[in-house]
C-alpha cells in the first residue's frame, strides 16, 4: 500500500486537480494507494473543494482547527499513516506539496525505486530552483551543517520523498514524539536525520517537472526558511545524531 501524505494550506485552486492526478496515475498502473491530506486550518474553501474527492478515490481528510504550521501537519500525517498501515516493512509514505510545486508524474519512478528495495526515495530539485531559492540553500548549509549529515544526500531540504514506513515506524519511536520542531526546509532535513539510521538503501531521482505545465512557485520566505535552519543548526539533539551518523559512515 502506497500512502501519499499532503500538508495543505489554502490550496483551494491546486489540491482538486493534484488529487485527479494522482488518481489518473495510480489507477492507470493498477497501484492500490491511499491519500491521506491535512487541511491546516485554509479560510479559503479548500475543505470544500475536497468534499467532492472521496467520491472518486481513497481519500482521507484530517483537519486542523487552527493555524499549526507544515511541520505539525506533515508529523500528523506521518503517524496517522503508522495507525493505519499493519505492513511498515511493505508499505510506503510518500510526503509532496499541495501546489504542484512537486510533480506527481514521479511518483511511478519513485515507486519503481521502492519496489526495488530503496527504503528512501528523494526527489532532488537543487538545480532547477530561482537564484532566490538556490542563494537561500547556500546560507542554509553554512548555518546548520549538522542538518547535511546524510551522505549521499544532495537535497536534504526535499518536500517530495517516499519513506519506508518501517524506518519511519522506527524514527518516530527513537524521538518520542520530538521529530519535527522546525518548519519548512528544517523539517525536512530533521525528518531526514531521524529517518536515515534506519535507512539501509537509499536513492535520489532528478525534479524534472512536467514540460507542459505552468508551475506555480510554492509560498516561500527566505528570511523564514533561514530562521528556521539557524534555530535547527544550533539543536543540540540534531547536532548529536549529525555525529553519530557521520561516525557510522
Amino acid at each position: 500500500m502506497i500512502h501519499i501524505g499532503i500538508p495543505v494550506h489554502n490550496e483551494r485552486e491546486t489540491i482538486g486537480p493534484l488529487l485527479w492526478r494522482i488518481r489518473e496515475l495510480l489507477y492507470g498502473e493498477r497501484r492500490q494507494f491511499h491519500v491521506l491530506v491535512c487541511d491546516d486550518a485554509s479560510d479559503d474553501g479548500t475543505p470544500e473543494a475536497l468534499e467532492l474527492y472521496p467520491r472518486v478515490l481513497p481519500l482521507t481528510v484530517l483537519r486542523n482547527q487552527e493555524r499549526l504550521g507544515y511541520a505539525a501537519s506533515l508529523d500528523r500525517l506521518v503517524r496517522a499513516t503508522l495507525r493505519r498501515s499493519s505492513y511498515p516493512r511493505r508499505d510506503a509514505f510518500v510526503s509532496m506539496q499541495g501546489d504542484f510545486s512537486d510533480p506527481p508524474e514521479r511518483l511511478s519512478e519513485m515507486l519503481r525505486r521502492f519496489e526495488g528495495g530503496a527504503d528512501l526515495v528523494t526527489v532532488a530539485r537543487s538545480d532547477a530552483e530561482p537564484y532566490k531559492r538556490r542563494l537561500t540553500r547556500l546560507g542554509g548549509r553554512l548555518l546548520a551543517r549538522s542538518l547535511l549529515a546524510a551522505p549521499a544526500v544532495t537535497d536534504p531540504y526535499a518536500t517530495l520523498r517516499l519513506y519506508r514506513l518501517f524506518a519511519l515506524e522506527r524514527a518516530t519511536g527513537a524521538g518520542a514524539g520530538k521529530l519535527l520542531l522546525y518548519e519548512g526546509w528544517a523539517a525536512n532535513a530533521a525528518l531526514l536525520l531521524h529517518v536515515w539510521p534506519f535507512v539501509r538503501r537509499f536513492e535520489e531521482i532528478p525534479y524534472a517537472p512536467h514540460s507542459m505545465r505552468r508551475y506555480r512557485g510554492p509560498r516561500f520566505h527566505a528570511g523564514e526558511e533561514l530562521r528556521h535552519l539557524f534555530a535547527a543548526g544550533r539543536d543540540r539533539s540534531l547536532r548529536e545524531l549529525g555525529r553519530q551518523i557521520v561516525e557510522a559512515a
